[in-house]
């Protein structure tokens, strides 16, 4: 990893800044755009250039390290881990909650960044906590398997954390306890089944006063209906299901956006890859198009 790091430190000055990405609230939603608060701080006595500097290293080296799924690097083109978590702003001393990483394509990159001074914590739902069929197989699935990824490399996730929870009323730890909450593809999810407004204010809770919460999430033309099934959420109801959660919009960048992706597709945004959901002769269309356009938005729990 110190070699990696020595490399990453090297390749900074060819990293393109999140930040020249960015659309400040004060230009788009009227609002004056705010330090990070406490996830932004600095470690006291440290040269906030220098610290900087070692975090954007760490990150690098953890998007470049060669132990990461092939299959999942390949998506990096799509998904832009380094400039997206450049934007939220997470250091390797911070506590980072993870909703539903899924089959943890973020957590090989954050897991090793924060594993020598913060944590990494993995939240699932609990399997037990909804209903019993195809729902709870599912979940349980999903839990399984998160699992099995942690316990097959321990050299890189011995000290990830996994926490269950009940979707119909989330609690993801202790108040006031995370330094930042990240959620990528989540919130139609959500709406559909009635439980943003939980799941927001459960990020609010957890957070530290001047917490991020990072989304990235399918972008809609417009606002949609909560039953829409395209997978696609306004920008708009996403921040305002945010706002009204206490949060205030503290940015939000382009950095994966998609002009390509028009929105309308038979299968909603799983007509897209990586998912495909579609005839055959098509493959070649789709893959032109890529994966979904997605705002990315980052919030902060105000400090006072």
């Amino acid at each position: 990893m110190h070699s990696r790091l020595a490399l990453a430190g090297l390749l900074l000055a060819a990293l393109p800044l999140a930040q020249a990405q960015d659309h400040p609230p004060a230009a788009q939603h009227g609002m004056h755009a705010h330090p990070a608060g406490h996830a932004g701080h600095e470690h006291a006595g440290h040269d906030p250039a220098m610290h900087q500097a070692h975090a954007r290293a760490a990150l690098a080296a953890a998007v470049a390290d060669s132990r990461r799924d092939p299959a999942n690097v390949a998506r990096d083109r799509y998904r832009h881990p380094q400039q997206t978590l450049e934007f939220f702003g997470v250091q390797p001393h911070h506590t980072v909650i993870e909703i539903t990483p899924g089959g943890g394509w973020y957590t090989e990159i954050l897991a090793p960044m924060l594993a020598d001074h913060g944590r990494y914590i993995g939240a699932l739902v609990d399997p037990l906590a909804v209903a019993h069929g195809r729902s709870r197989d599912y979940q349980q699935r999903t839990l399984d398997g998160f699992k099995a990824k942690l316990a097959g490399d321990s050299e890189r996730f011995g000290k990830v954390e996994v926490l269950t929870f009940n979707p119909a009323a989330p609690v993801l730890g202790p108040a006031a306890s995370a330094d930042v909450v990240l959620t990528f593809r989540n919130v139609h999810n959500w709406r559909s089944g009635g439980q943003a407004e939980g799941y927001f204010k459960a990020f609010f809770d957890v957070l530290k006063p001047g917490g991020v919460l990072g989304v990235v999430e399918h972008r809609a033309r417009a606002d949609v209906p909560a039953d829409d099934s395209s997978g696609y959420v306004g920008q708009d109801q996403v921040i305002a299901l945010a706002t009204a959660a206490g949060f205030q919009l503290l940015g939000t960048s382009e950095v994966n956006a998609n002009p390509a992706d028009t929105k309308d597709h038979p299968n909603g945004v799983w007509t897209l890859p990586p998912v495909g959901r579609h005839e055959p002769a098509d493959a070649a269309r789709y893959q032109a198009i890529g994966e979904s356009d997605r705002m990315t938005l980052r919030f902060v729990k105000p400090a006072g």
